[in-house]
């Protein structure tokens, strides 16, 4: 993909430290997950972890979102960009 064609947000060394951490230990709990199979334990146990899994995704997904809407979303508003409206629905659709 080119870059040209990529949209970009700029972060605060403290926003990318925050989800950088999250992400950090949504990787913990995948890989986890993997040793849990590995070690050829009981399902309900795995289960058990992927729905944890699932929650911090979720909740990186919630924080990402409303850093989204507060900053890029506003900003486009704000310079006449009615599409970034669109574009946040569509979002919320897929979500």
């Amino acid at each position: 993909m080119e870059d040209c064609c990529v949209k970009h947000k700029t972060r605060t060394p403290e926003e990318i430290r925050a989800l950088t951490n999250r992400l950090n230990r949504i990787e913990g709990q995948v890989k986890g997950l993997k040793k849990m199979v590995d070690d050829e334990r009981y399902c309900v146990d795995i289960i058990t972890q992927v729905s944890s899994v699932q929650a911090a995704l979720s909740a990186f997904s919630r924080e990402l979102l409303n850093s989204h809407i507060k900053s890029c979303v506003v900003e486009d508003i704000k310079e006449g960009n009615q599409e970034a409206v669109d574009e946040l629905c569509d979002l919320l659709a897929r979500l």
